[in-house]
């Protein structure tokens, strides 16, 4: 009995290990297929994902080069512009001259002016009793030269006050703009609290934006009435703002720290070129000195300049001579920053 129990036991351990080898061998294929099937799914989910990161890598490039080329075409068609303004820049229409100037004086009430200066000049170099071959130059220099360099010396001042407040008015705007206060708020707050002549600036900026231009259209248009390169980067930066994007008061911060860099340059050169200015102004004046001096001391030595053809040619040429030593000497000593 034992003996046929292990018999049964034994034949019973073998058909469930001839049909565990049968069930392995008809599933085998299956399994085999299916972790390769699965080793595919892997790859192909693997593939998908390196695919995906190189697509958004590359959108990332193409996106930064897309932002460059912008602000390429930006800067080109600013620099066009610019360049299309700045030989108005450098020698502007009467007009643009008085504006540049602040003045508030018509074209035809400047050249009654300069007539009158004229008149009023001659009038009194004849009274004085000057040479009558004097007195049609000094027709001319008080027409054509006496206004037209006051209106220089206006518009040098005024352009000097300009960037002494600039900066100022820039650093009040980043941190309105920090603030949280849009950009069109601050220009009105310098517009309205700034000294002269930042004032009258950003007034004219608020004045176009209310005949319907925008703000990086009225700021470009700055340069036009404050002939100086600080409101040309100022109109370039908000114009690249509004076209590329990217932190306004951040950039404007950066602007205003240049615009005090460019600042103390110009002071340290100014600094290291006093001693060249001096020694030309010593040099300038030491002809009328010393002519002055002779004359005192001995007016008959001096006076054939003044009363002798001959003395009038030699005063004519060392006129010339200096004048142009003291150009020379003015272009060696002034540095465009």
């Amino acid at each position: 009995m034992f003996g046929l129990d292990n018999t049964v036991l034994a034949f019973i351990a073998l058909a469930t290990m001839s049909v565990g080898a049968l069930a392995y061998a008809l599933l085998f294929t299956s399994i085999e297929n299916e972790k390769k099937a699965g080793k595919r799914l892997e790859t192909i989910k693997r593939a998908d994902t390196d695919r995906a990161t190189i697509k958004a890598s590359r959108d990332r490039v193409a996106e930064a080069a897309r932002r460059r080329k912008s602000v390429q075409d930006s800067l080109k068609d600013l620099e066009d512009k610019q360049k299309a303004r700045s030989a108005n820049t450098r020698k502007p229409p009467l007009k643009v001259q008085l504006r540049q100037a602040g003045m508030d004086v018509t074209v035809e009430r400047f050249y009654l002016y300069s007539v009158l200066c004229g008149v009023v000049l001659t009038a009194v170099l004849f009274v004085v009793g000057a040479p009558l071959l004097v007195l049609p130059g000094a027709l001319v220099a008080g027409i054509f030269g006496l206004p037209r360099w006051f209106v220089g010396f206006k518009r040098a001042r005024r352009v000097k006050a300009f960037l002494e407040e600039f900066p100022n008015s820039l650093d009040v705007i980043v941190r309105a703009v920090k603030s949280g206060l849009p950009l069109n708020d601050a220009v009105r707050l310098i517009a309205s609290e700034s000294p002269e002549p930042v004032k009258t600036e950003f007034r004219r900026i608020v004045e176009s934006q209310q005949l319907g231009l925008s703000l990086p259209e009225a700021v470009l248009r700055m340069p036009e009435t404050m002939p100086c390169s600080e409101a040309s980067f100022f109109g370039i930066v908000i114009q690249i703002q509004s076209q590329a994007g990217g932190n306004l008061s951040e950039a404007l911060g950066n602007l205003s720290k240049v615009l005090r860099d460019r600042k103390k340059m110009k002071a340290k050169i100014n600094a290291l070129s006093m001693e060249a200015k001096a020694s030309a102004v010593i040099i300038g004046a030491l002809p009328f000195i010393v002519a002055f001096l002779v004359y005192l001391s001995s007016p008959n030595y001096i006076m054939p300049l003044f009363t002798h053809s001959t003395g009038h040619l030699i005063l004519v040429v060392s006129g010339i001579w200096m004048s142009m030593g003291i150009f020379v000497m003015r272009k060696m000593m002034n540095f465009d920053i």
